[in-house]
């Protein structure tokens, strides 16, 4: 069945999966004032991509046996990359320090995505979860990205920190996208 048929988690995260490979090749093709909205709009995706994915997904990988494993590697990769998002954050689009850094923060967030659609999508298939587990997951998906930070929070590493940190920074994060928008 196609991805459009079958809103389970799996397929929602690989369709985001696509959606943020084509933004990541879009902030390096682009240029001026078009950089700088392609970055925002994989920075906000990825924000709220990671964070749903940590509160719904990696507590569903941790009940599968072996998922433990998989999901402290994908944690860890995430926790990184939500520190470099914010380092790029700080940084001029136009300037060749971001160009470089960016190319290796796609580099790590492309070889993410591979770990998570080889090592742990696969796990959810095994018997654990049925097709209406995978579904419902992908309702809670929805919701958890709906109300997700904008922008990285290195400091929430973990499952409960998003939960405990994230409706705060979520408001703090859109207070500040609205007057950055305004400016």
């Amino acid at each position: 069945m196609s991805t459009a048929t079958r809103p389970d988690i799996v397929n929602m995260l690989l369709d985001q999966h696509q959606t943020v490979r084509t933004l990541l090749d879009r902030v390096l093709s682009s240029t001026g004032e078009a950089r700088g909205t392609a970055f925002d709009e994989v920075r906000e995706l990825l924000a709220r991509h990671e964070t749903g994915e940590e509160m719904i997904l990696r507590p569903m990988t941790r009940r599968v046996p072996g998922g433990e494993t998989v999901a402290e590697g994908r944690m860890a990769e995430e926790n990184e990359a939500k520190k470099v998002l914010a380092e790029l954050e700080k940084l001029d689009v136009q300037s060749s320090e971001f160009v470089s850094m960016f190319q290796q923060f796609r580099s790590s967030v492309l070889e993410h995505a591979e770990a998570e659609e080889r090592d742990e999508f696969p796990l959810l298939h095994k018997g654990t979860f049925d097709e209406e587990d995978l579904m419902k997951a992908g309702s809670k998906l929805e919701t958890a990205e709906k109300t997700a930070p904008t922008h990285p929070h290195p400091s929430a590493k973990t499952t409960t920190m998003n939960y405990v940190a994230g409706p705060f920074a979520a408001m703090v994060d859109r207070a500040r996208d609205l007057f950055s928008k305004g400016s």
